[in-house]
């Protein structure tokens, strides 16, 4: 039995389960929006205690990388990701977990070969090729500042 495009899109329409567009957005709004105001909680905390800006912002961006790994290493995160699907990929969350999954999943196999082989496995090309383009426009912006 052979099918046509029109008629597997039709038996696909049928057995596939629908989508909640509308829900789906709405826990991913909530939980990244959770994300970014504990993050920013945090920062104003740290400068109501007198810690100047730059180091408040650096303590709240701390404990979001903290929580997620601490999430990540109890099982935690994917978890939340399952049902907040987007909103835990908040930039740095979403780094931090991508960096710790692949350690806790091969810590069976040892420091070295395991954890520290695997743990850049996801975010190695992100961090190289951030740092490459950073260099590249980094010369850029020296060469045109130079004219």
């Amino acid at each position: 039995m052979e099918l046509t495009a029109k008629e597997y899109k039709k038996m696909t329409k049928i057995i596939a389960p629908r989508s909640k567009v509308a829900t789906n957005c709405l826990k991913a709004f909530a939980v990244g929006g959770f994300l970014c105001a504990l993050g920013e909680a945090v920062a104003e905390l740290a400068a109501l205690a007198g810690i100047e800006e730059k180091t408040a912002a650096f303590c709240g961006s701390l404990t979001l990388i903290f929580l997620a790994v601490l999430l990540t290493g109890l099982n935690v995160f994917d978890k939340i990701a399952k049902h907040a699907g987007a909103g835990t990929i908040v930039p740095i969350t979403g780094f931090a977990n991508a960096i710790a999954s692949p350690a806790v999943e091969f810590k069976s196999e040892g420091f070295v070969l395991g954890m520290g082989a695997k743990m850049f496995s996801v975010a190695g090309p992100v961090l190289v090729y951030g740092i490459s383009a950073s260099v590249v426009y980094g010369v850029i912006l020296w060469l045109v500042s130079l004219a």
